[in-house]
C-alpha cells in the first residue's frame, strides 16, 4: 500500500487570511483539484453517507451484508451490476486508478478497506474519499465541486446543494449538472426524502430544498489577485497560499485600477498596478498587479507590474534629502542653487525648463526640482546614497557607482512598485514609534513587505530592550523634515488650500515619471497604510494630464 494514498497534482490556491478564495489555478494535469480539506461540512457528511452507506460508521471497512446483496444480485444478472462497496472500499479503488472491476480488484479492496480502517479514523476516511472523489468533468474533490457548480465553498451549502453533491460521485460520467438534469434532480430528491425519512429534516425544509435548482454549468472560479497568484503559486504550486489580503480593500482597489485604465486608454496608458501595504505589520492588503485580464495580451495586461523593475524618476529624491538631513548635510531652509549646471557634459533639466536660481531645499523635494537635486547627490556622493536604499530595502541596484552616476536621483536606475511602497512604509513605521521607543529605534522595523500574514512579535515594552537602538538608518527628525516637505504638495482634484480644512487627513506622497514620460509612480503614506501607484508603457508621446490622479501633478 503506497505512503501516501494519492500522488496527484493539487491546483493551486489564493487565500485571504480570513479563508475567502481569491483565485485558483488548475492541476497540472487538467484537473480542478482542491487540495484536500481539514474536515467535512456535517450537512455533506450526512448526505453522504446516508447515500452510499447509512453503517458506515459502525462497520470495519466492509459491509458483508452489502456485499451479500451486491453478489446475489451480479450472480443472477451473469453481469456486474452492483459493487457493494463501501465508501472506504471506493477510497482503495480511487487510490488505485480505478482499475477495472473484476473479482480479483475486490479482493484487493476488501483487503485494502479493512487495513485502512485500521490505520486511520473514520472521518478522516471519509473526508480522503470526498476529497478525490469525481464530480464530473474535469472536478474532483468535493470542495471543487462546491466552487464550480455553487460559486461558494462547502460549508455554505444548503441542503439540496449538498445533496446534489452526493451522489455526483455514484455516475459523475453519466449524470452531472451539465447534462441529465432529471435524472440527477431524481436521484437529488430521493436523497432529500430519505433525509426527511431518518428526521434530519422537517416537512417544511424537506420541501423547500426540493424546490431548488439545479446548477446551470460550471461558474467561474475567483480571480481576484491573479498576479499575486501567478507569483506566489511558481514558488508553492499545488498548494493553499494563505495571504494577508483583504478581500474588500482587493476588490475595491482592483475596481479602481481598472476603471481608470479605462479612461486613461485614450491617452495609450494600459497598464496601470497598485499596493497597499499596512505600515504597521507590512502585510500587503490590497495587491492589483495589474488591469484585470481582458483577453488582450498584446496590452502587457499579464505583466506584474508591481514587480517589473522601471525607471524610479523622482520617488527617490525623498530618501536623499532625508540622508543628508540625517548626517547633518542640509537643513530644510537651506538655499540651494538652482542653476544650469553640467557634469562632463549632463545637463540635468527641470521639468517646465525654468531655473529658481536658490531654493530651500523643502522647496526643492516639494517642486521635485531635479536640478537641486543632482547638487545634493553630487555633495552626499552615489556611493553613499546606494548604500542607504539597499538599507532601506532597495533590491534592484545591480550596477556600480560608475555605472549610475548623478543621473540615480533622477531614474537612472531601476526599481519595483514593491521595493518603493515596502521603503515608505517601513520610514512610516519608524516614525510611528519614535515615542513608544522613547527616542530610540529598532532596526526590524525596515523591512519589506510581505503578502503572507505578520507572526506575532513580542512587543518592546521599555526603553532597554536590547532590540532597541540609538544607531538609525534615518532619524525620526529627518523622516519627520522629509514628510513635511513632501504633505505639502496640492493634490490633485483637491482645494489648493487643503492644508485649511481640518477634515482633511495628512498625507505624505511623492510623483515621479520616467525620460519620455513611459513610467509614472504616485507613492503616498500615512500613520496606518502606504500605498503605491504605478503605470507602463504609454504607446506614443503622452500629452500634458492635468491633475492626473494615478501621476500626481506636476510631473506629467
Amino acid at each position: 500500500m503506497p505512503r501516501p494514498l494519492f500522488t496527484d497534482p493539487f491546483s493551486t490556491l489564493l487565500y485571504t487570511r480570513n479563508g475567502e478564495l481569491l483565485g485558483a489555478r488548475i492541476a497540472p494535469d487538467g484537473q480542478w483539484r482542491f487540495p484536500e480539506t481539514d474536515g467535512l461540512p456535517d450537512k455533506f457528511s450526512t448526505c453522504l453517507t446516508t447515500f452510499e452507506d447509512q453503517r458506515f460508521f459502525y462497520h470495519p471497512g466492509v459491509d458483508p451484508l452489502a456485499l451479500a446483496r451486491a453478489t446475489r444480485q451480479n450472480v443472477g444478472a451473469s453481469s456486474v451490476v452492483s459493487g457493494g462497496s463501501t465508501p472506504t472500499m471506493q477510497l482503495v479503488r480511487l487510490a488505485r486508478g480505478n482499475r477495472s472491476r473484476t473479482w480479483y480488484e475486490k479482493v484487493i479492496e476488501v483487503n485494502w478497506a479493512l487495513f485502512l480502517e485500521t490505520t486511520y479514523r473514520k472521518k478522516d476516511l471519509i473526508r480522503l474519499y470526498a476529497s478525490h472523489a469525481p464530480f464530473g468533468g474535469n472536478v474532483v474533490g468535493v470542495e471543487t465541486a462546491a466552487w464550480r457548480y455553487f460559486g461558494r465553498d462547502a460549508g455554505r451549502l444548503s441542503w439540496a446543494e449538498s445533496a446534489t453533491l452526493a451522489v455526483l460521485p455514484n455516475a459523475p460520467g453519466l449524470i452531472h449538472p451539465g447534462r441529465n438534469r432529471k435524472q440527477l434532480k431524481e436521484k437529488r430528491d430521493r436523497l432529500l426524502w430519505r433525509l426527511k425519512e431518518k428526521g434530519v429534516l422537517e416537512q417544511t425544509d424537506y420541501e423547500l430544498a426540493c424546490m431548488e435548482e439545479l446548477p446551470e454549468a460550471p461558474v467561474p472560479l475567483p480571480d481576484d489577485a491573479p498576479h499575486l497568484l501567478a507569483r506566489l503559486g511558481a514558488q508553492a504550486p499545488g498548494t493553499s497560499i494563505v495571504t494577508s489580503l483583504d478581500i474588500n480593500f482587493q476588490k475595491r482597489i482592483q475596481d479602481l485600477v481598472d476603471r481608470y485604465a479605462m479612461e486613461y486608454s485614450s491617452n495609450h496608458i494600459y497598464n496601470l498596478a497598485a499596493l497597499v501595504v499596512e505600515v504597521e505589520t507590512g502585510e500587503v492588503v490590497a495587491y492589483a498587479g495589474n488591469v484585470s485580464y481582458s483577453g488582450e495580451e498584446r496590452r502587457g495586461y499579464y505583466t506584474d507590474v508591481v514587480m517589473a523593475p522601471r525607471s524610479t524618476g523622482s520617488v527617490l529624491k525623498p530618501f536623499l534629502y532625508a540622508g543628508m538631513l540625517h548626517d547633518g548635510l542640509l537643513l530644510p531652509s537651506m538655499l540651494v542653487s538652482d542653476v544650469p549646471l553640467n557634469i562632463n557634459g549632463f545637463m540635468p533639466q527641470n521639468y517646465n525648463k525654468h531655473f529658481h536660481g536658490a531654493v530651500p531645499a523643502h522647496r526643492a523635494i516639494e517642486r521635485s526640482l531635479n536640478v537641486p537635486l543632482v547638487r545634493m547627490l553630487s555633495r552626499y556622493n552615489t556611493g553613499r546614497f546606494m548604500t542607504l536604499l539597499k538599507r532601506l530595502g532597495m533590491t534592484t541596484l545591480y550596477f556600480s557607482e560608475d555605472h549610475y552616476g548623478v543621473s540615480l536621483i533622477l531614474g537612472g536606475a531601476e526599481g519595483n512598485l514593491w521595493d518603493m511602497t515596502g521603503m515608505y512604509a517601513s520610514l512610516s513605521r519608524v516614525l510611528n514609534h519614535y515615542h513608544p521607543y522613547n527616542g530610540r529605534y529598532n532596526p526590524a522595523d525596515i523591512h519589506p513587505p510581505t503578502p503572507f500574514p505578520a507572526p506575532e512579535k513580542e512587543p518592546v515594552v521599555s526603553i532597554t530592550d536590547k532590540r532597541l537602538t540609538d544607531q538609525p538608518v534615518l532619524s525620526a527628525a529627518s523622516i519627520w523634515c522629509t514628510y513635511e516637505a513632501m504633505s505639502a504638495l496640492n493634490r490633485p482634484e483637491e482645494e489648493a488650500d487643503w492644508q485649511q480644512f481640518e477634515s482633511m487627513k495628512k498625507i505624505t506622497w511623492k510623483t515621479g515619471t520616467s525620460y519620455g514620460s513611459r513610467d509614472a509612480w504616485a507613492i503616498g503614506t500615512t500613520p496606518r497604510y502606504a500605498v503605491g501607484m504605478g503605470r507602463k508603457r504609454i504607446r506614443r508621446r503622452q500629452s500634458r494630464i492635468n491633475g492626473c490622479r494615478v501621476c500626481g501633478a506636476g510631473d506629467v
